[in-house]
């Protein structure tokens, strides 16, 4: 593979990044608890993940990186954990497809960085992983995966997708 994983890694910006760029009068702590509320936070932990949802992790620069990985082989998995030790049993349900039908293919594990996971999410429009990709397209998670499988679909494709 072309892009190995350290390069994605690196590739992808830290999402702390924009934090330098605040004006120099922001302040630097903000308090974090109400005197009137008797103490409690002025916003929750929920809240704050929240926001930080609604933020987008798909930056051009992630969409681009992620455009040349999913095309720079075949048949790409974005999984939980590796190919050798799978950290779900969903992407170990994936693994196991493709290793039955000898299919080469890369993976790239995506609890290694939050923004990854996060950007893939929306990059695809599906909320779950495994994500995988055939001949630079989104295929589908799991189900979709082993209802492929089980009817022949994934085969075919996959037949079609490494001849081409």
């Amino acid at each position: 593979m072309s892009l190995s994983l350290t390069n994605l890694r690196q590739s992808v910006p830290s999402p702390w990044s924009s934090i330098r760029s605040l004006p120099s009068n922001f302040p630097s702590q903000l308090p974090f608890t109400s005197a009137v509320g008797g103490g409690r936070p002025l916003v929750s932990s929920r809240t704050q993940t929240l926001r930080l949802r609604c933020l987008s992790a798909l930056t051009p620069e992630l969409k681009t990186t992620l455009d040349k990985v999913v095309t720079s082989e075949k048949v790409v998995l974005f999984m939980k954990g590796t190919k050798d030790f799978p950290q779900c049993g969903f992407s170990n349900n994936v693994v196991q497809i493709l290793k039955s039908l000898n299919a080469p293919f890369e993976t790239i594990n995506i609890l290694e960085n939050e923004l990854l996971r996060q950007g893939l999410k929306e990059y695809s429009s599906w909320p779950t992983f495994p994500q995988l990709y055939i001949d630079g397209e989104f295929f589908g998670g799991c189900d979709i995966v082993i209802e492929a499988y089980q009817s022949g679909e994934l085969q075919e494709l996959l037949e079609r997708a490494l001849l081409s």
